[in-house]
């Protein structure tokens, strides 16, 4: 019964927190007169983000590089192959080319650059400082961008209108707290229900746990491409991506550099394929992400966990 209860609550909190982000996020970004692109690959990017950010440091703190690698790579996996992948299948999203022009080189350098950096299993103070430093000109570079924001819909929702730009980073503050903690309420509920029905702690992990990670991120992005705001949804997952390498990485290192003992070589060269299939996937046709292409990336990530379950990678 307190299972479902939390299952229940969980839900709730996962509703109203999407829905007060996405509202917060979209009105923030007319009133910076910026994309909301920008404002779901810098503001929502570092929400969805911290989390991992607080694992990595407490992981490497302890002596578990391992952790906070895998813990990076394996969520940038999971934000293209379950998240966008997810989201494609039930609501398409579109981008325009110009900003996917303009918008995919940092994602791609970031991808690239913590293979190069990573492949020597080790990351050290320098390196980590260095990739904060460029999070920093990608921060820069995205709020400097100026843009006609005049062809973006209407916000349909009237919660909270009205408001200035204050209220709205609340709003998206009160958003992100509500989606983190409807996602822990939903994982403890489903674990608690699969451990009484005596499912193995392995096939928990790499569904119930590995989906309820990416709750915020799957949330957030389906409830901005319903509304009409794709480009919210595609731009989270490429800042979240980024500001895992650069910002979680990058920080975790300058704090107590990470030497890494296990292999992840596969990992690493899957997380950058998938990134570059990702960015040609959508550059592709009309520029837009819809349910064929969602179906590839969702079942690129159920191949990937399968390989990682059987111990092939």
């Amino acid at each position: 019964m307190l299972n479902l209860l939390l299952i229940t609550f969980g839900l709730a909190l996962l509703y109203y927190g999407g829905n007060f982000l996405v509202t917060g996020s979209v009105r923030l970004a007319h009133s910076l007169k910026i994309s909301p692109f920008i404002i779901g690959a810098t503001v929502i990017a570092f929400g969805t983000s911290a989390p991992e950010l607080a694992v990595a440091i407490l992981a490497a703190l302890q002596g578990n590089s391992e952790l906070a690698m895998g813990n990076v790579i394996g969520s940038n996996i999971a934000n293209i192959g379950l998240v966008l992948g997810s989201t494609g299948i039930i609501s398409s999203m579109s981008i325009a080319p110009d900003r996917l022009k303009r918008e995919s080189p940092p994602l791609l350098l970031a991808s690239f650059l913590i293979l190069v950096i990573a492949w020597d299993l080790v990351i050290n103070r320098y390196e980590g400082i260095f990739m904060v430093f460029l999070l920093g000109l990608y921060v820069r570079r995205s709020f400097s961008h100026k843009e006609d924001i005049s062809g973006e819909p209407e916000e349909e929702v009237h919660l909270f209108a009205g408001k200035g730009p204050v209220f709205q980073v609340l709003l998206i503050v009160a958003g992100l707290a509500l989606l983190i903690g409807g996602a822990k309420l939903l994982v403890e509920g489903g674990v608690g229900i699969a451990r009484s029905l005596g499912i193995s702690e392995w096939f928990i992990g790499i569904t119930i746990v590995a989906v309820g990670t990416s709750l915020p991120e799957i949330v957030s992005s389906l409830i901005a491409a319903k509304r009409g705001h794709g480009e919210m949804a595609i731009g989270n997952i490429f800042g979240s991506n980024i500001f895992n390498i650069l910002m979680v990485l990058g920080l975790t290192a300058a704090i107590h550099p990470l030497h890494i003992q296990e292999p992840i070589h596969p990992d690493l060269i899957i997380s950058t394929a998938l990134t570059v299939f990702l960015v040609a996937m959508i550059g592709y046709g009309h520029h837009s992400l819809g349910k064929g292409k969602g179906i590839l990336l969702l079942l690129a990530y159920i191949m990937y966990i399968g390989l990682k379950g059987t111990g092939t990678l």
